[in-house]
Parts: structure tokens; C-alpha cells; sequence
């Protein structure tokens, strides 16, 4: 079982990112009170208190103070059992990494960071308005492996409208060469309310030619799996045995307890969220009431989801348990499409295991939805 935090906080926001955050501060001290109450109001949600992982997510946890993190770890330990080598993730920005602040991580129990460090060009820095720079960067990954943080994953982003397939490799080798076990690495994506699609509407940029941002996706995977990563699912790379746990849950669809504003949580039967709003989410976490809609998850929806997930991972869909799932519903078994998958060389199949390959993987989502149950 799996524990979620969602921090909604950030020093600034980027210009790229439509995740629920805020970049007023004064809030969080109330926020985190709330945010222990939700744990002991959601305590019996899993059906068990053992966790196999604790993840803090985003916003940006590492604008938690220490005093902060200490509270919400011990409202953890008091209501759930962290299971012995258990992975617990913080995402976590450069500028906020001092060494100070990383041993404090390390003593509360962090065993894994998630660093946001985008890219290591300074021009793309501002241009997607982080709030670091590159020697940040650089420094906030040394100073984690100086005290024995091994286990770090870095997030970049690809297919910004300036740059060139060079910039991409610089990008990529620089990354590497951190020593970093974990890469995630995701094509910059204009969602509408954000900076950046309020410019692309105003004719202010342009988005990346499809076919550029494929032929970065292309060149990340076949660069970082020649340099010993392996692509378990679309966007993530990991040597080996450095998976990310947390994450990987909801892939293979294991139960999870989202704690926070906008956070979801999933136990096989039901999926709920909370709201995204912060005032509203203290308000009501203060009068024990839970702000979440819950959905109940049909067959179908149940379904769809295993293939939407599994499709776009490398250990994709077992084929004998869909047909078993389609059978339950009574629905024909879509063995053409999934035919014309391995015809065309989006797809192949071994050991009754179905795995998109090459270009499959590019389009990993509307091959999903071919075979959906409607």
C-alpha cells in the first residue's frame, strides 16, 4: 500500500505547469495542520496501515521547514507502519537543498529525492521560469550524494520551441554524468491555463512541430538506454533496481492514499479526489468533513484503466488476464486490433505479455484508447 502527500506550494510558478499550487506561503502552517487531520480521518482508507511507500509530491514539498516535515512524518508513524525498506520520495527544487536541509531529509527518513532540475542550459531556465540556476542544480545533486542520498531521480523536459537536438544531448549527457540513478524526462506539454498557453493564444510562441518533439522522444530513449537506463514506462528511465517504487504503484495499479488538496486516491473498487483549493480544503478537513468526490469504478472502467496504464509500460498488458476481464463483461476480445499493432511494429508480444516497441510507443494513449471498453 501506498502513502501520497500533495504540498501545494511553490516560490513561484513556472511557466509551463498546471498542477495544483499556490505561491502564497502564509498559508502552509494551517495547510499542514490539515493535512495530519486528513491522515487520521483517512487512516482506515487502505483496508492496512503498512506502506511499502511514502511519496511528497507537488508544488514543491521542499518548501516544507523542517519543523513542518517533522510534524506531518510523525502524524506518519502514528497512524500507518512504514514498512522495513520502504522507499520514501521527496520532490524536492535546487535552491531549497542547502546541506542543512538535506540532512534533516535524511534523518527524517527520506531515502529517495526527486529533483526538479528541467534542464541544465541557463536559457531554458528562464524561459520556463524556474527558480534556479544551473550551478543550483549541479550542486543541489553533489551535495545529496556527499551524505549518502543515493538513490535520486532528476526530471527534465524536452522539445522547448528554441532548441536544437544538440542542446537535447548536452542535456542528456549532463544528466548522466550527476551519477543520477533515475531520469524522468517528459516533452514540454501548452496546457491551456498556464503562461505558456495564455502566449501560445496571444501568438506569443510557438509549439514544437509534432514531428521535432517525436524526434526527441525518440533520440532520449535510445540516448539514455544506451547509456544503462532502461524506459519502464514512457517518460521514466531507471538503472537497474532503481525503479521508482512509489510510482510504479499506480502503474500496476496497487491501492493508494492521496493526503492533501486535489490529491487522488485509489483502492481497486473506488477512486476519489479532493478538492483544489486550499481555503476550502482547510475549512473542511477542520470540520471533519472529507472535500472529495468519489467515483465508483465500474468493470469497464476498471478495464480501461489497466490497459491505459500497463500499455505504457515496459512490462505492458497480460493478455490472458484482459481476455478474462473482457469475458467477465461479456465484450468480444479485441484481437484484431491488437494484430494489426504487431503487423504495423507498434506492438509485439512474448510470453503472452503485450509490449509497445518503437514507434508504438510515441502514440502509446490513442493506441489505449483503440481498444477500450465503451
Amino acid at each position: 500500500m501506498h502513502l501520497y502527500l500533495h504540498i501545494p506550494f511553490c516560490h513561484q510558478a513556472c511557466h509551463y505547469c498546471d498542477f495544483h499550487f499556490s505561491t502564497r506561503l502564509a498559508g502552509k502552517s494551517e495547510l499542514v495542520h490539515a493535512l495530519i487531520k486528513e491522515i487520521e480521518l483517512q487512516k482506515d482508507y487502505l483496508g492496512t496501515r503498512d506502506l511499502s511507500t511514502v511519496y511528497f509530491g507537488g508544488g514543491t514539498p521542499s518548501t516544507l521547514s523542517p519543523s513542518e516535515l517533522s510534524s506531518i512524518f510523525e502524524a506518519i508513524h502514528q497512524y500507518f507502519d512504514i514498512l522495513p525498506g520502504a522507499e520514501i520520495t521527496l520532490e524536492a527544487n535546487p535552491e531549497d537543498l542547502t546541506p542543512e536541509y538535506l540532512l534533516v531529509l535524511k534523518e527524517l527518513g527520506v531515502n529517495r529525492l526527486s529533483i526538479g532540475i528541467q534542464s541544465f542550459h541557463a536559457a531554458n531556465l528562464t524561459f520556463m521560469n524556474r527558480n534556479h540556476d544551473v550551478v543550483q542544480a549541479r550542486r543541489s545533486i553533489q551535495d545529496a550524494q556527499a551524505i549518502g542520498l543515493s538513490n535520486i531521480s532528476i526530471d527534465l523536459i524536452y522539445g522547448i520551441p528554441s532548441n536544437s537536438m544538440a542542446m537535447l544531448e548536452e542535456d542528456l549527457a549532463a544528466a548522466v554524468e550527476t551519477g543520477v540513478q533515475h531520469i524522468s524526462a517528459y516533452s514540454l506539454t501548452i496546457e491551456p491555463k498556464t503562461v505558456f498557453g495564455h502566449q501560445l493564444k496571444k501568438g506569443l510562441m510557438q509549439e514544437t512541430p509534432e514531428e521535432n518533439m517525436s524526434a526527441c522522444f525518440e533520440y532520449t530513449h535510445q540516448y539514455l538506454e544506451n547509456q544503462g537506463f532502461t524506459a519502464y514506462e514512457t517518460s521514466n528511465f531507471a538503472k537497474a533496481g532503481h525503479e521508482s517504487q512509489h510510482n510504479s504503484s499506480y502503474w500496476k495499479q496497487e491501492s493508494y492514499l492521496g493526503i492533501g488538496p486535489a490529491a487522488h486516491s485509489f483502492n481497486q473498487t473506488t477512486r476519489q479526489w479532493n478538492v483544489a483549493n486550499n481555503a476550502t480544503y482547510v475549512k473542511q478537513i477542520s470540520q471533519d468533513i472529507m472535500p472529495a468526490e468519489i467515483e465508483q469504478l465500474s468493470p469497464e472502467n476498471q478495464i480501461n484503466e489497466y490497459i491505459m496504464t500497463q500499455l505504457r509500460t515496459h512490462w505492458g498488458i497480460d493478455l490472458n488476464y484482459l481476455k478474462e476481464r473482457f469475458a467477465t463483461i461479456r465484450v468480444p476480445f479485441p484481437e484484431d486490433e491488437i494484430a494489426s499493432w504487431v503487423t504495423s511494429g507498434y506492438a509485439e508480444i512474448s510470453n503472452n505479455q503485450l509490449k509497445l516497441v518503437g514507434k508504438g510507443k510515441l502514440i502509446a494513449d490513442g493506441l489505449s484508447a483503440e481498444i477500450f471498453v465503451l
